[in-house]
């Protein structure tokens, strides 16, 4: 039996809920809960209410959905960066 064609929807989130679930407003004007997609947690991609993303959707489901991609904002960077554990000047003794 092969796999169905998933369904690829523009929108954005409107409201964070637990769990890493999010209900986002799509582009066609309908509500879907959505949640995060695995590779996004593994990578600790954030995001947030306001966050244009693309949800990917069954055909036999059409009010729940997998966020695949958080669209890039033209914004300043996040703040933060340089050293990530230890502190210090990097050294080693």
């Amino acid at each position: 039996m092969a796999k169905e064609e998933m369904l690829e929807f523009d929108g954005t989130v409107t409201e964070m809920l637990p769990d890493g679930n999010f209900r986002v407003k799509l582009d066609n004007d309908h509500e879907v809960l959505a949640y995060t997609a695995g590779k996004m947690r593994k990578f600790r991609i954030r995001t947030l209410v306001g966050d244009r993303v693309v949800v990917e959707m069954s055909p036999y489901d059409l009010d729940r959905g997998r966020i695949n991609y958080r669209h890039k904002t033209g914004g300043p960077a996040p703040a933060g960066g340089g050293q990530r554990r230890g502190g210090g000047s990097g050294k080693r003794r």
